[in-house]
């Protein structure tokens, strides 16, 4: 469920993926190794895997699991290949849905993929459909409490960032994808400490959700997408208010 700006939405993810740490390791262990696999295994050269580390170690994901996942993709370490593979498609109320699959087997993740989708009375969509509609970001909340927004604003900003987000309870900072790692950096240098940061995929625009049994019905069928063990990362632009959320549970 990343790329949402609202701080329920945001607490709903972190207390599904604490819920599910070992799984969470797992995927990124995924994306680490085919980041490595594609763009090398020196994270000073290779942008992706950089942004991954930081990911993985926000996550408290272990070192050795990091460099394993790092010499599966160099070619040290013996492995399935994986290749990722995006599916495009919308749910209840409009919202769109982007996939995101790293897998060893295409025809199997199709159709759990599928499956799901056909179950919960979401339309699976064209390549293009849905994708054309985000955007590749860096991301960083921030908990209000630990800081102020006018030191944020002129920390972030300076550093380049494109975007600073009150959203009462937390900051949201945005970024060009490519900024990530610097303003990340900056960011340490400073003292703010982050709730999540990472590289994601960020609606132009969002679809506000006020109906409890609609909204209810999305998040079931995002997390049944979720518990599949090809998914990688689920992006959508919908937007639950928090009394919705907080009635939800």
């Amino acid at each position: 469920m990343s790329g949402h700006s609202k701080w329920a939405n945001i607490k709903h993810k972190k207390a599904a993926a604490d819920a599910v740490k070992g799984k969470i390791f797992s995927r990124i262990a995924k994306e680490i190794t085919v980041a490595a696999r594609i763009g090398g295994g020196d994270p000073s050269g290779n942008i992706s895997l950089r942004a991954l580390i930081v990911k993985a170690r926000a996550q408290n994901m272990p070192g050795d699991n990091i460099d394993r996942a790092v010499k599966k993709g160099t070619g040290e370490l013996g492995g399935a290949v994986m290749e990722e593979i995006i599916y495009e498609g919308f749910g209840p109320g409009g919202v769109s849905l982007l996939v995101k699959c790293l897998s060893d087997n295409r025809n199997r993740t199709a159709g759990e993929v599928r499956n799901i989708f056909t179950k919960h009375g979401g339309n699976m969509a064209a390549v293009g459909a849905v994708a054309r509609s985000y955007q590749r970001k860096g991301q960083f909340i921030i908990a209000a409490e630990t800081t102020t927004e006018d030191k944020l604003l002129e920390i972030a900003l300076d550093a380049g960032a494109e975007d600073v987000k009150n959203h009462g309870d937390a900051f949201e900072v945005i970024c060009h994808a490519n900024d990530f790692h610097r303003i990340n950096e900056v960011l340490q240098a400073k003292g703010i400490t982050c709730v999540e940061a990472e590289v994601t995929m960020i609606p132009d625009l969002e679809v506000q959700l006020t109906d409890k049994s609609q909204a209810s019905s999305l998040l079931k069928f995002i997390e049944a997408l979720e518990d599949l063990d090809d998914v990688q990362n689920v992006y959508s632009n919908y937007d639950i208010p928090d009394e919705i959320m907080a009635a939800i549970g």
